[in-house]
This record gives C-alpha cells, sequence and structure tokens, in this order.
C-alpha cells in the first residue's frame, strides 16, 4: 500500500516536474549553448573580440563607466530620499511614494521619449534656449541623456529598497547611540551604515547589472554614445554577424556576473 502511494507521489513529481525542465532545456540551456559555441565558427580569437578591438574595448568600457556612475549616483539619491521617506510621516507619503515609483512601470524605451522631449532637438531645453540666445541645445543623444535616463530609470528601485529597509531598522539601536551622545554623524556613520550595508550591496549590484544590459533606454539615445547592448544590436541585426555579437553578449554576462557574484560572496 506505501509502496503503490510511493510511486503515485513519484509520477505526480516527474509529471510536475517534466514541464519545468523542458522549458529549462528549450528556453535556457539550449540557447545558452548555442551562444557559447557560435565565437568558435569564427576562430578562438573571436571570444577575445572585446579585448582585442578597440572599438568594442571602447565600448564595453563605456558601458561600464556608464553604469558605475549611475549606480553610484542612484544609491546617495535613493539612499537619502528612501530613508526620509521611512522616518517622516505626513499626509500624502504614500501618493509620493507612489509618484516616485511610478517610472517602474515605464519601459525602457519610453523613459528615452521623456529625455528626448526635454533635451532632444525640439525638447524643452532647446526651445528655451532658442528663445533666449538663438542657440537650440541639446544633450539627449550623447552621454547626459544617457545618464539621466538611467538615473530616471533606476532610481525608484532604489528608494522603495531603501524605504523598506530603512522601516525595518531597529530604532533601538539610535535610541541607544543618541542617548550615549552620538552625534548625528555618528549615528549615521555607526548605525545607518551597519545596518544598511547590506541592502545598499545588494542593491548596487542589481543597479549596476540593470544599467550594463539595459537596452529599451539606449536604442532610443544612443546616438552619440555607444554602450554593449546597442554594439552587440548592431553585430547581429546590420552585419549579421552572430559569432562576434555571441562573443560580446558572452563578455557582458561574464562582467554582470562577476559584479552580482561578488556582491553575495563578499557581503555582509
Amino acid at each position: 500500500m506505501r509502496s503503490s502511494q510511493s510511486r503515485r507521489q513519484r509520477w505526480l513529481l516527474l509529471g510536475c516536474a517534466a514541464p519545468a525542465g523542458a522549458f529549462f532545456l528549450l528556453f535556457w540551456l539550449l540557447p545558452v549553448m548555442r551562444l557559447v559555441a557560435l565565437p568558435a565558427e569564427k576562430g578562438w580569437a573571436t571570444y577575445f573580440a572585446v579585448l582585442t578591438g578597440a572599438r568594442y574595448l571602447a565600448s564595453m568600457l563605456q558601458t561600464v563607466a556608464l553604469s558605475l556612475a549611475v549606480t553610484l549616483a542612484t544609491l546617495v539619491l535613493g539612499s537619502a530620499v528612501g530613508i526620509y521617506l521611512a522616518r517622516r510621516d505626513f499626509r500624502g507619503k504614500r501618493v509620493l511614494l507612489s509618484l516616485l515609483t511610478l517610472p517602474l512601470s515605464f519601459p525602457g524605451v519610453i523613459v528615452g521619449f521623456f529625455v528626448i522631449l526635454l533635451g532632444g532637438r525640439q525638447g524643452l531645453v532647446a526651445d528655451i534656449s532658442d528663445a533666449l540666445a538663438g542657440n537650440r541645445i541639446t544633450f539627449a543623444y550623447g552621454l547626459l541623456g544617457l545618464f539621466l535616463a538611467y538615473l530616471y530609470f533606476s532610481l525608484p528601485r532604489a528608494i522603495a529598497t531603501y524605504a523598506a529597509a530603512a522601516e525595518s531598522m531597529n530604532p533601538q539601536l539610535e535610541d541607544a547611540a543618541r542617548s550615549l551622545g552620538a552625534s548625528r554623524l555618528r549615528v549615521a556613520r555607526d548605525v545607518w551604515l551597519p545596518e544598511l550595508a547590506p541592502t545598499t550591496l545588494a542593491c548596487g549590484a542589481i543597479l549596476f547589472a540593470t544599467s550594463m544590459g539595459a537596452f529599451g533606454t539606449a536604442f532610443t539615445l544612443a546616438s552619440k554614445f555607444e554602450v554593449i547592448p546597442i554594439t552587440i544590436y548592431n553585430e547581429f541585426t546590420n552585419y549579421a554577424n552572430f559569432a562576434l555579437a555571441a562573443s560580446l553578449s558572452i563578455s557582458l554576462g561574464i562582467v554582470t556576473w562577476l559584479v552580482l557574484f561578488a556582491a553575495r560572496r563578499f557581503g555582509p
């Protein structure tokens, strides 16, 4: 009786696991194996194209630098706003938090369009500068436009994360520090920073990985500043160079994976 019931449970488990296993095989494992094998068709040197090709190396370095800048700026602004919202109670707080996190519902293309409406050739800044100085100033299609768009896209995640983390902090630690005569700076250094360190590390790693792989925003704005997702897109779309596109994709994946691994491995 027990063996029959155990056999039925195993078959039931197998029946439930089979669709998941098939999905994993068809839509993750096989594409990844094909991606890893593609560069070998053009020679083993293709795997190192991001290091040997000046254009590809520049694109990767620009993407890393931009992602680092966006991550640092987002962490600073997001932590300040998130902690303030968590520690203050005022009328309209929930409405304000909802508005601040509203960009989470926008795809990257829409975020890029917002920046174009602000700093594009027909944008608000161009119209104002043309009316005042007779010169249309634009910034949407270069480094500044990408930075602002990435920041706009990333900031709501940091605000929501820090607000939740600050609300879960133990207030007794801060009260104890203040009772011992600690200043606001000492409280921030000795209480807030250690308490929020895991949040900062995890949030920073996710923000960096998201910025590295952002495509919709870059596709809309990156006409004067090339980033690696656009380089990959151009290689397999415009030049049908699938082997090189696969190599660059592997390089991008390694960089982001290393950052996420380091955050998990060396985090507090």
